[in-house]
């Protein structure tokens, strides 16, 4: 039996038939997943799988950040700096069932603030030293990493 919990359904789905069967109950959920293959073992978090999506330019990789800010959960994902092999690394991550997702871009210098001031309703968005008063912005903390076990093209 899998149990998928979504913002927006619970999905049982049976797994030990030959035909598999849905139950929808419609709901707001936290994000969760709980697996349990044929022979009843828990999937483990090494099972887990990372996909990296590398973007161009700031304006793309914070529209990630704009939609799931837009979310039932309103989740908004912090921003990551790590200087690797020489190259500044932005980065977000989120969560998906199953692994998760590495959305980065390799910038030409480190940020050169502490925060980015993202406009909800036209995605706009400025470097900034601190939060803002701006109720229709958002105002993401750049944090610096010192080192990470990712691995960037």
């Amino acid at each position: 039996m899998v149990i998928i919990l979504t913002p927006w359904h619970i999905l049982f789905v049976n797994t030990s038939s030959t035909e598999n069967h849905f139950t929808t109950i419609i709901g707001i959920c936290a994000l969760a997943l709980i697996c349990h293959d044929y022979n009843n073992k828990t999937m483990s978090s090494s099972d887990n799988q990372i996909t990296y999506l590398k973007y161009k330019e700031y304006g793309d990789l914070l529209k990630v950040i704009l939609y799931s800010s837009q979310s039932v959960l309103g989740a908004v994902p912090l921003i990551y700096h790590l200087n690797h092999n020489g190259r500044n690394i932005i980065f977000i991550q989120t969560g998906t069932i199953g692994g998760n997702v590495i959305h980065y871009l390799v910038a030409n210098g480190p940020p050169t603030k502490k925060f980015i001031e993202l406009k909800r309703l036209t995605g706009d968005y400025s470097f900034v030293e601190k939060i803002g008063t701006d109720g229709m912005s958002l105002y993401i903390p750049i944090l610096e990493l010192e080192k990470s076990n990712l691995k960037f093209e």
